[in-house]
């Protein structure tokens, strides 16, 4: 039996067929992790709001929202994994939204940090802020870039 063209077709379709299981797959565990990550981290927080409450109530709530930062970056990237998989191409915007509340992260702690800072410590942390300020500036023009985008009519 010769190969034919047909046969090449045939081999090709389930190599497709298989490489985007494959991928559905892997997209599915790491969902998965993302979740089980995010539920986790939830929990710990939780807990270490209520045990370290009594150290300092205020220290307590910095670390928890520092936690809670990190629970929204994670379901946004769950968030941008769930878009990847139903729109079958790779979706910019909840990267950028990851990017910009990893930012806010950054300004919280590096603002808390400048709080008992003196002098050139003071400044290089307004410093950080002032940088990290102008990376959220620009996430979110490119987000609205990104959006203002996906609404023009598809170029055929």
């Amino acid at each position: 039996m010769a190969d034919g063209p047909d046969q090449h077709g045939a081999i090709g379709a389930i190599v497709d067929r298989s490489m985007r299981g494959a991928e559905q797959l892997v997209y599915a565990v790491v969902g998965l992790l993302l979740l089980l990550s995010a539920l986790g981290t939830v929990g710990a927080i939780g807990y270490r709001l209520v045990t370290d409450a009594d150290d300092g109530v205020l220290d307590a709530v910095t670390t928890a929202l520092d936690g809670l930062l990190l629970v929204f970056i994670l379901v946004e990237l769950l968030g941008a994994v769930r878009a990847t998989i139903s729109e079958r191409k790779l979706v910019a915007e909840p990267f950028l939204i990851v990017g910009i509340i990893a930012s806010i992260k950054e300004i919280i702690v590096a603002s808390l940090k400048a709080a008992d800072a003196k002098g050139e410590a003071f400044e290089d942390a307004m410093a950080e802020v002032g940088v990290l300020g102008g990376v959220v500036l620009v996430l979110a023009i490119s987000s609205y870039l990104v959006r203002r985008k996906e609404r023009e009519p598809a170029e055929d």
